[in-house]
């Protein structure tokens, strides 16, 4: 058979593909609707081949027009400002349409241009929102953080003035743990801080928020080695937990009532915040009519979970609901979702969803005793989000996995009766549904497509029938750069009988009486999946599709361990993080593909990943050195019994050592084999460049070669520095892989 032979411009096409650069490429495969009259109606900005579009859409009327004419307003705005403008690449970003008029900010102003005549002129607005404030629902008010306490302003006559008082740097209100709160990232935006954790009441009459304790949390520091300022290098402590320490960060619960002036405590123990502020999480919310807040706290062995209902005028607290397990009792799949909690019939039910029969359900309980009411779904398949409780109905819409034979991971609107009768699927094929529903709840915007097929996003009724039509995917300029669908597979786990779902990436130009060598491109969860059944990539795919584009082979796979599924399959990671998501999964999907598919080299088989995923291509290359011989670490979590608390207790359990020095690369350096590039920013606040260089003393201690890269301005994403840290790793695997 022929080899492979790198031409440069794959390194260009391989470019175009990277994350910041692939959203140019796909034309209208997703929308952010924009809700008007709490969703009656609403309106987006798209992307298309003229340019930019902004949409307006009446589901009632089955509309869907453009929310001005775009030639015109350019003309009228340019004449009105004395600037330039370009009516495919309008100077604003959003916009409020009125009916006879669209206001919007363009040019240091607010404008207000009709639609009758298309004459437009200053009008009476503020500048565009500050993103570190958090608008009341009324929007008559703001609250933001001053110092370390919470603060509101009038937007209608500035007025200002504080919530809290007796805010410090150990009890920070509004604030998330340091690493969140305070990144590097967030001060490259130019901004100070992340928003405040504060929730709005209904009525916009009080502020949920939380008092954040960290006193004697661990200090870790970093080193920022160039400072803007230029001067001398500066010390960055933040407080971070490690897993089996006393202290961590703790969210004291407080309403803050505007019209009272007063602060009322809940009036129980703080909760623990290991990650993030609950606020952020959603695991804190309003009652509808603002007669309460509930709240989910869970224990720190993970094992019990509990819904609370606080008082928010006396501070009292009564526990709703509590459930146990023998291994993570998890609101939903994954900590990203949103819980899938939701009170009902004004507080007297509950729906609840839980994965004790082994798959991911919804239960109904009574609200004040108790109780539960009975199990609302059930079957070997797996809610993974609530969409809508029509209470009149008696009726829950929600979206499920596990329906479709053909991939398991594939997801359905589904409805079903609170009393468990009368399931059935609302979207009748065999997509991969993404699914947006407004407050109101009226229909639900639902974006269709698999692996191969790009979306098709349509505003439908409850019903399922197609309301209008929103966008067809255009993917012409991302062909053009040689890019063709990855192909979806189905193997057999290292267990010989559990089916495993991933994705194989074909080199540009593919030609199959070539040997090419082969990347894999983890991402171990177990929070999170590698492979998206959808068109959208996810988070990784574009590193996948850029590395394919170099001329490699590369497969990505999500092996046992990781969400989407059973509790069964995804406690296979429980308290076995060492295994990286299924490790012996990648290498048993290797072999199955390769013995069919003559074109991938297995003898020269490289790996890459970023954070876990850095962990898993350095674990990959210890435990399986015959496998792999060639990788790249980027950011890896290589200790992680000297990584955050939060991760390490929720997937390893409580810390012993035995169980924690498993899931140590840092221990087996020694057995290093093939070629290894290590990569981590110098201001990494969530994964401490420590980690790396822990990693690097024992290699050096082992009389290993390796190569690494220290990035001094990056944090974890290497924001700003994507370019440069993407071609070093190609670089890296051209090198010693072709």
């Amino acid at each position: 058979m022929k080899t492979a032979r790198l031409d440069a411009s794959a390194y260009q096409a391989a470019e175009r593909l990277l994350r910041h650069n692939r959203g140019g490429l796909v034309l209208g495969d997703r929308i952010s609707p924009q809700w008007i009259d709490g969703g009656a109606r609403f309106w987006y900005a798209v992307d298309a081949s003229g340019g930019r579009r902004f949409v307006l859409v009446d589901p009632e009327a089955s509309t869907r027009e453009p929310a001005f004419d775009h030639g015109r307003l350019a003309t009228a705005l340019a004449a009105a400002s004395g600037q330039d403008v370009d009516a495919a690449a309008l100077p604003f970003g959003a916009i409020a349409p009125t009916g006879e008029a669209v206001e919007f900010d363009a040019f240091g102003a607010h404008w207000r241009c009709s639609l009758d005549g298309y004459a437009c002129e200053k009008a009476a607005g503020g500048p565009p929102g500050d993103p570190i404030e958090v608008p009341s629902p009324d929007r008559k008010s703001v609250a933001f953080r001053r110092g370390h306490d919470i603060w509101t302003r009038s937007l209608e006559d500035g007025r200002e003035r504080a919530l809290t008082s007796d805010g410090d740097v150990d009890h920070d209100y509004g604030a998330g743990p340091d690493f969140f709160m305070y990144s590097s990232m967030l001060k490259k935006l130019g901004l100070p801080h992340a928003p405040p954790a504060v929730s709005w009441s209904p009525d916009s009459r009080r502020v949920l928020t939380h008092r954040t304790v960290q006193r004697g949390v661990r200090q870790t520091h970093l080193v920022e080695s160039m400072p803007d300022d230029g001067g001398a290098p500066r010390l960055l402590t933040l407080r971070q937990p490690f897993p089996g320490d006393d202290r961590l960060p703790l969210a004291e619960l407080v309403v803050l009532d505007l019209a009272e002036g007063t602060v009322v405590p809940a009036r129980t123990e703080a909760a623990a915040m290991p990650v993030m502020s609950p606020i952020f999480m959603k695991w804190a919310w309003w009652a509808e009519d603002g007669s309460a807040v509930y709240y989910l706290n869970r224990s720190r062995d993970m094992r019990t979970l509990r819904l609370h209902r606080l008082d928010p005028g006396t501070g009292e607290v009564t526990t709703v609901l509590t459930e146990t397990g023998d291994t993570r009792v998890e609101p939903s799949q994954q900590p990203a979702q949103r819980p899938m909690v939701r009170v009902l019939s004004g507080g007297k039910e509950l729906l609840w969803y839980s994965q004790r029969d082994g798959w991911g359900h919804l239960y109904l309980y009574d609200a004040h005793s108790g109780e539960p009411l009975g199990q609302v779904t059930s079957g070997r398949w797996a809610v993974q989000e609530i969409l809508h409780v029509d209470e009149a109905r008696r009726m829950v819409y929600f979206v499920a996995s596990g329906l479709v034979a053909a991939d398991p991971y594939r997801r359905s609107v589904c409805r079903i009766g609170l009393d468990g009768s009368g399931f059935a699927r609302v979207t009748g094929d065999d997509l991969d549904h993404v699914v947006i529903v407004p407050d109101s709840g009226g229909y639900f915007i639902d974006s269709a497509s698999v692996t191969d097929s790009p979306p098709l996003t349509t505003v439908r009724g409850w019903d399922g029938r197609v309301v209008v039509e929103l966008e067809r995917a255009d993917i012409t300029r991302l062909t053009a750069t040689g890019w063709t669908p990855p192909e979806r597979f189905r193997v057999k786990a290292a267990d010989g009988r559990t089916d495993i779902y991933g994705v194989l990436y074909r080199p540009h130009g593919f030609d199959p009486d070539r040997r090419y060598p082969v990347v894999d491109h983890p991402y171990p969860g177990p929070q999170a999946n590698r492979v998206s059944p959808s068109f959208d990539p996810g988070f990784f795919g574009p590193d996948a599709e850029a590395t394919a584009a170099l001329g490699f082979v590369v497969m990505a796979v999500d092996g046992r361990g990781t969400p989407g599924r059973s509790k069964e399959f995804h406690d296979a990671s429980y308290r076995r993080l060492a295994d990286a998501g299924g490790l012996a999964d990648h290498v048993a999907a290797l072999e199955q593909l390769a013995a069919t598919r003559p074109w991938m080299d297995l003898d020269r088989v490289g790996i890459f990943g970023h954070s876990g995923g850095g962990f898993a291509a350095v674990r990959a290359m210890l435990d399986f050195p015959d496998v792999f011989k060639v990788g790249v670490s980027e950011a890896g979590t290589h200790d992680n019994r000297y990584y955050t608390l939060g991760w390490g207790e929720t997937y390893d359990g409580p810390y012993d050592e035995e169980t924690y020095a498993r899931a140590s690369n840092v221990d087996i350096a020694g057995r290093l084999e093939g070629k290894l590039l290590l990569v981590h920013g110098g201001l990494d606040e969530n994964v401490s460049p420590h980690l790396t260089l822990r990693l690097v003393d024992r290699l050096i201690a082992a009389g290993k070669d390796f190569e690494m890269l220290v990035v001094p301005g990056a944090e974890h994403m290497f924001f700003g520095y994507e370019s440069y840290v993407a071609r070093r790793r190609w670089d890296f695997l051209v090198r010693h892989l072709m």
